[in-house]
């Protein structure tokens, strides 16, 4: 069953740090939802349009040196077009909007790992995004060792905001580890698997229930 036009959306991400297992994540959410009758629009972070896929080819594949000031606003301009061209026209729709990634990684990474000054970047993420603000951030918190060796043992080819060093990507696990705010959760995701997922399924539950916005 598809959500009729006209209901509000749910826009849900899955935040954390290397190898915390957000894309997991989000297939077993996406998942799940289909299975309550939803229509869902999983996505990633950059990428998801033409432009998007682009920019990150750059972003992650970049073989050589490039400004922390460059690398943001390729990132933005992957969120940007995503925004307008896939996320806002799913949530419009009545959708459920499961992304691996959104505003907070921004933060996380060009402002606590990268060191550029947070208030202008959010100002810059708002202007991308136009504002738009996820009904619940699940924040998957793990140490950066953990994270490493996941990565390790799956064998995955390091793009190159993994191949930085332990200093920047603790950093970047404290700033995870630190944020607040509205729709933001934490889940701890050294657990189990399955214990991960039950935990992720509570947190959006809830939001569910709570969600009545419609997007502007």
């Amino acid at each position: 069953m598809t959500a009729s036009g006209g209901a509000a959306g749910l826009f849900i991400v899955v935040e954390g740090p290397e190898g915390a297992g957000k894309s997991t994540l989000v297939r077993w959410l996406a998942a799940r939802i289909v299975r309550d009758g939803r229509e869902v629009v999983a996505v990633r972070e950059p990428g998801g349009t033409p432009v998007a896929e682009a920019a990150r080819r750059v972003a992650l594949k970049f073989p050589h040196e490039m400004a922390p000031v460059a690398e943001l606003f390729l990132i933005l301009a992957a969120r940007g077009d995503l925004v307008h061209q896939v996320i806002r026209p799913a949530l419009e729709a009545g959708h459920v909007v499961v992304a691996d990634r959104f505003d907070l990684s921004t933060m996380a990474y060009q402002v606590a790992g990268g060191g550029l000054p947070g208030e202008d970047v959010a100002r810059a993420t708002r202007l991308a995004t136009g504002g738009l603000v996820p009904d619940v951030t699940l924040v998957l918190d793990v140490p950066v060792e953990v994270g490493r060796q996941r990565q390790r043992l799956a064998g995955k080819a390091q793009d190159r905001f993994e191949r930085r060093d332990d200093a920047f990507h603790g950093r970047v696990v404290e700033a995870y580890r630190n944020a607040a705010g509205p729709g933001i959760v934490h889940v701890d995701a050294t657990q189990s698997r399955k214990a991960v997922q039950q935990a992720a399924w509570r947190e959006v539950t809830v939001a569910t229930a709570l969600s009545t916005r419609g997007v502007s």
